[in-house]
Parts: structure tokens; C-alpha cells; sequence
């Protein structure tokens, strides 16, 4: 077993490094981006580490060899973060990692960056006390996950025979809860998509104009409240096609998850839930596809008829749908919404990611629940789903030809992508003790990978 010589306070200032780094995806320079990339293939050296140019921000390789009977692991994340939001409901600056009790505060210190950095961690602990790994590991951390990962599709295609691993282990996504460990058995897919309603060539002055010509923002307002029935269920025919009813056995395991609802709403600030009739909140949350309207824009606090209106639309997606079949149901869905004095338009943006599953029986879920076990000895591992969605995943399946293991120690209540987002500084540790146990089981029968051709541009000596 490693001995991780360094200390809560060293760990957290050296992360702070990183979140300093303010690598917001949507909008932030080249310079910031490159400079977060060169942060990681500075803690890369060991395995080579270094940036590839791509049509956007750069991706971060890096590989070490044990040798060629040795299973290999493809190891992923980001180092992009989400926008801030309102500063004004952050407790302290985004981008100053502060430590308040027992977690860190900061933009990225728990999506991506701190399940990151315990990667990181635990690779040069095993080299600098053993000499070498305790199997092939090859290292991939892009920078444009939090906007859709747009060139990355391309990049894995073009560097497939780099990438070739038996197995992925994304340091992205999250644990369920803080206090019961759990490995993640499927991701939702997702399409998203901008909804218009355009009336008149410009804004009209709602006195001279009002009542006698149509509004865009009612028109849109009657469409998006058409999209679901009066009990959540999305009206869209053809929405559900290809889903497969919830078995009893899958519907007697989400209940004998120990769950309060009540508690889980009260802390959202909510006095009910809502949803489909039938389905509990895990069954939804887990099981079953989303229809949201994620924002809508529309004029402003000033007296006019606005000349358009646009809402955002996403779908979370299930295993049996297809994406562009939803998307096809879509689009006669809303052709058939005819309005007076309106045209109304739906435009899909490319992305169409399909549901993600991995064998709950398959070997890497089977070593990282050994592995967890040994790290939370008196807590059961859950097995659950992740609600959102990681795109690179069936990039991965598709052109590399292997399962992705969720393995992050953020967990799903720690504010990821909404202002004061923050790590519990507790799972840095206990990361570290599960990544190192995890890559020793996987080299090991009975949960080693099958051998995978290990092409390799960089010699460790």
C-alpha cells in the first residue's frame, strides 16, 4: 500500500493552483485554456505529458507503459469548468480555492478538477515509491466537456490506435451521496435544441400595436405547454419508442435504496415533487427520459411586443431511444403546432449522444466495488445511474471498442455547475486509496482485462 507523504494543506494549495486557472470552456481566452492544459501536462511529466492542438482547445496526453502483457487503462477527464453564474451568491472569489471546515470552495474543485488531481496524485505516488505502474496507463483530459465536447469525436477517431485501451475510468461524473459509495451502471444521452417563435420584423410599442398583432412570447408560451401533459408525461407521440417498462426486479432494487424524499426535497427548498404518475423519484431520476425547458428569452421590462421569443430544450435519454428518432418526433410535433401571426422553428444542435451502459457484472465494475469496500469497510456500494450525461463515453465504446468505469469521489450534492461549488476535502484521500487499490485489482485474475494492442511514441527508459 502507498504511503501519500503529502498533507491535507500541501494537496489543497497545489489544487488551488489549478482552480486559479479561471478555464471556463465557453468563453474564456486561448491563453487561459493552453495555460490550464500546461498545468496538467506539467503534472504529466512522468508519462510524457504533453498538448495536441485541436480546432479548439487543446487535449492533454500522456502514457506509461508496465509492459506488454499488462492490461492498459485509458484514463479521462477535463480540466474545462463551467461559467461562474451570479457572483453575487458566491461566499468567495470562484476561482480562490477556499477551504471553509471541512470541504474547498471553487469553480471546477469537484468538476473536473479535484477528481483530476487525485488521479494525478496517485500516479506519481506509485512511480516515485515503486518505479513503475502497476499496468499501462494512458491519460486523455480534454478542455471542452462543459460546452459538448465538440472536437472531440474527431480527435479520438484520429487517434484511435494511441488511444486503445481495454477499459476507460473517467475521473468525471459523480458518487450519489457523500455518505454511501457508489459506482455509476449507466449515463442518459442527450439532444438539446432552441425552440423560436418570430412574429413582426422588429419589437412593436405594446400600446399602439397590443391585441391586433400576435405575440410571440404567448405563442411560445402555448407550445412549450403542450409539450408535456398535466402529470409530467411528455406528449410528444413517438417520445418513448424503443423504452423498455421497468422490470419488477430493477423496481424492487431502486426501493430498497434507503431514500427520504421529503428530506431530499426540503433541502432543494421544495414542499412536493412532480413527475410522471407511477414512477417514484428514483425511478424517474434513474430510469426514465426528461423533456426540460432549460431557459426562455424573450423582450424585457420594457413596453413591447417582442419580435421573437426562443426557449432551450434538452432531452436526457434512456437505453431503447434513439436520438434522432426523438428528434424526428420532435419536429412533427411541433409542425403541427399552426399559430395565427407566428412561424415557429426548431433548430436541433448537432450532439445527438445515446444512453450509456456498462454490465453490472463486467470485471472493472466487479474490482471497483472490491476496491471501495476496502476504502468505506462498512458501507454497501450502490449501484446506481448517472442522470446527466458524459458524451465521451459512447465516442469511446464506438471507435476504441471499450467500456467506460465512472470512478469520481465528487458527489452529486456538491453544487457542480451552480455558484459555491465545492469538494469535500476528505475525498481526496480517500480517492487516492481507491484509485491505487483499483489499478493493483485490474492487473490481477479475476478482474484483469484482456490484452489490448499497446502502440506506444514514448519511451520511459
Amino acid at each position: 500500500m502507498l504511503t501519500f507523504d503529502g498533507d491535507d494543506v500541501g494537496y489543497v494549495s497545489e489544487l488551488a493552483e489549478y482552480v486559479a486557472i479561471p478555464s471556463v470552456s465557453r468563453d474564456a481566452t486561448s491563453e487561459t485554456m493552453h495555460s490550464a492544459a500546461e498545468w496538467l501536462a506539467a503534472q504529466l511529466s512522468f508519462a510524457g505529458g504533453h498538448l495536441i492542438e485541436t480546432a479548439g482547445n487543446p487535449v492533454v496526453m500522456g502514457e506509461w507503459l508496465a509492459g506488454p502483457q499488462a492490461p492498459t487503462v485509458l484514463v479521462y477527464g477535463h480540466y474545462d469548468v463551467q461559467p461562474t453564474g451570479d457572483l453575487a451568491e458566491w461566499e468567495s472569489d470562484p476561482f480562490t480555492l477556499t477551504v471553509d471546515g471541512d470541504i474547498m470552495r471553487g469553480r471546477g474543485s469537484t468538476d473536473d478538477k479535484g477528481p483530476v488531481y487525485i488521479v494525478l496524485k496517485v500516479a506519481q505516488a506509485i512511480i516515485e515509491q515503486e518505479g513503475n505502474l502497476p499496468l499501462n496507463v494512458k491519460f486523455l483530459f480534454e478542455g471542452e466537456e462543459e460546452i459538448g465536447s465538440p472536437n472531440l469525436p474527431g480527435f479520438v477517431a484520429s487517434h484511435a490506435s494511441k488511444l486503445c485501451a481495454d477499459l476507460v475510468i473517467s475521473a468525471d461524473g459523480a458518487m450519489w451521496r457523500p455518505e454511501e459509495p457508489s459506482l455509476s451502471v449507466g449515463s442518459k444521452g442527450l439532444i438539446t435544441m432552441d425552440l423560436e417563435v418570430s412574429g413582426a420584423n422588429c419589437d412593436l410599442h405594446s400600446g399602439r400595436y397590443g391585441g391586433i398583432v400576435a405575440n410571440p412570447t404567448h405563442a411560445l408560451s402555448q407550445v412549450l405547454a403542450g409539450l408535456h401533459t398535466a402529470d409530467g408525461r411528455v406528449a410528444v407521440a413517438g417520445f418513448y419508442d424503443g423504452i423498455a417498462e421497468l422490470s419488477n426486479e430493477r423496481r424492487e432494487e431502486i426501493a430498497n435504496v434507503v431514500f427520504d424524499e421529503r428530506h431530499f426535497l426540503e433541502g432543494l427548498g421544495l414542499r412536493e415533487g412532480f413527475g410522471e404518475a407511477g414512477y417514484s423519484l428514483l425511478e424517474q431520476l434513474w430510469e426514465w427520459p426528461t423533456l426540460e425547458v432549460n431557459g426562455v428569452r424573450s423582450g424585457g421590462k420594457y413596453t413591447v411586443i417582442p419580435h421573437s421569443a426562443v426557449a432551450n430544450i434538452s432531452c436526457r435519454l434512456v437505453p431503447g431511444q434513439d436520438p434522432d428518432t426523438v428528434v424526428a418526433a420532435l419536429q412533427a410535433h411541433v409542425d403541427a403546432c399552426v399559430l395565427p401571426g407566428v412561424d415557429i422553428r426548431l433548430r436541433v444542435d448537432k450532439p445527438r449522444i445515446p444512453a450509456y451502459t456498462i454490465d453490472r457484472n463486467h470485471p472493472a465494475i466487479e474490482a471497483a466495488t472490491v476496491a471501495l469496500n476496502e476504502v468505506y469497510p462498512s458501507q454497501r456500494v450502490l449501484l446506481d445511474k448517472i442522470a446527466g450525461t458524459l458524451p465521451p463515453v459512447t465516442l469511446f465504446e464506438e471507435h476504441l471498442g471499450a467500456k467506460t468505469l465512472f470512478f469520481s469521489f465528487s458527489t452529486a450534492d456538491e453544487r457542480l455547475h451552480a455558484p459555491n461549488e465545492y469538494m469535500r476535502i476528505r475525498r481526496l484521500r480517500e480517492g487516492m486509496r481507491a484509485w491505487e487499490r483499483l489499478w493493483r485489482l485490474l492487473g490481477t485474475e479475476p478482474y484483469q482485462l484482456g490484452s489490448s494492442s499497446k502502440e506506444s511514441s514514448i519511451d520511459h527508459g
